[in-house]
């Protein structure tokens, strides 16, 4: 038996519906259940093909047994170690490199130093900051909000920079960015599973909590639906995340990513509507089983970005140069016997190789270098 298990906190309409629907399906040797922990023992296999994790970014101890479930075979959802990793930032700078537009971005110094830090902990950090070029770069309106992080926690909105460094007082210890805003036309969420399986919302951020998903919405033009589409399938392909959404803002007619690292997403009933839910319950146990499915004991069953892939894979050689050593190491040069009167001028030349080569050359690294000035004046952070 193969058992698919949830691990979730305080919300109770997705978890038990993903339970049910799994089970419904009656699919021969697979189970679905609430994940059940007792005691953690290193290296010690889960009882779980696969986990849904909805907790663990708010529960330490949970991430700590997920990854231990991961090493031992478990098909984590989302990969644990990656989500670990990740953060805002990251994810903006990784989507400008593949093609997906976002708001330009700067990353802001935490206002307050971090703990056992002293103003020599920041020599290497220019003071004061280059605010007028941050200014100029981002421009008013702008987003400030934690680099790392979700749930529209310490976000704000600044309209000149006297409120940003007036807000920016309030975030203590956390590293924020600074964002421009995207003045949007239209606006969309869209549910990402499995990487290439998505499902669009019209969605409306500057509404209550409980009203942004938009019901009976104006249809959207077919190729908008289309690029948003195609933005999501790149975005959690390349990050690897298997339960994600994306949001975009459509400014001009171009979709913006705007926040698209969230791996544990809203899916409650009573936010999202009936619709939207009947289609992450269905789609979630889908994907549950697949998995459970594929998984195969004491291997790693995680899902990997092609971040990481690609820079783990190892280098091959193209084509060309294959076949050109190839032919190279197939045909050595053949070996003409020297005439007699040739041997005193091939060694004459073997001697003014060897002078050559033991004479020392001149090189630009025995110039000395002007030395960069250095600083001991440390960032004065409050």
């Amino acid at each position: 038996m193969k058992k698919i298990g949830i691990l979730f906190g305080q919300e109770n309409t997705f978890p038990w519906a993903f339970i049910e629907r799994v089970n419904e399906k009656k699919i021969s040797g697979i189970q679905a259940e609430a994940v059940s922990i007792d005691v953690v023992q290193q290296a010690d296999p889960s009882e779980y093909a696969v986990i849904i994790d909805r907790i663990s970014q708010d529960v330490p101890f949970y991430r700590a047994f997920l990854k231990n479930a991961a090493i031992s075979g478990t098909a984590v959802i989302n990969n644990p170690f990656w989500w670990s990793a990740d953060e805002k930032f990251f994810n903006n700078a990784l989507a400008e490199k593949i093609g997906v537009p976002v708001p330009k971005t700067v990353l802001l110094p935490s206002h307050h130093r971090p703990d056992d830090t002293n103003e020599n902990s920041f020599r290497n950090l220019k003071f004061p900051t280059d605010w007028e070029r941050i200014f100029n770069y981002i421009g008013f309106p702008a987003y400030m909000k934690p680099f790392s992080g979700g749930g529209w926690k310490s976000v704000y909105k600044l309209n000149d920079q006297d409120e940003l460094f007036a807000r920016h007082q309030e975030t203590g210890q956390l590293v924020m960015m600074l964002q421009e805003e995207i003045q949007f036309t239209e606006y969309f969420r869209c549910y990402a599973l499995g990487g290439n399986k998505i499902h669009i919302m019209q969605y409306e951020p500057r509404n209550p909590h409980h009203l942004r998903y938009v019901r009976d919405a104006q249809p959207v033009e077919k190729a908008l639906l289309k690029k948003i589409e195609d933005y999501c399938i790149k975005l959690n392909q390349a990050l690897g995340y298997d339960f994600n959404t994306v949001e975009f803002a459509v400014r001009d007619g171009i979709p913006y990513a705007i926040d698209f690292c969230n791996p544990a997403p809203d899916a409650d009933i009573h936010s999202v509507g009936e619709d939207n839910f009947e289609w992450i319950v269905e789609n979630a146990a889908n994907m549950a089983i697949e998995r459970a499915k594929a998984h195969k004991e004491g291997q790693m069953n995680l899902t990997w970005g092609t971040f990481i892939k690609d820079a783990t894979a190892p280098s091959v050689k193209s084509p060309a140069r294959k076949a050109a050593a190839k032919k190279t190491a197939a045909k050595p040069a053949a070996k003409k016997p020297a005439a007699k009167s040739a041997a005193p001028v091939k060694k004459a030349t073997a001697k003014a190789s060897a002078a050559k080569a033991t004479a020392p050359k001149k090189s630009a690294a025995t110039k000395p270098a002007a030395a960069k000035k250095g600083t001991s004046k440390g960032r004065s952070a409050k």
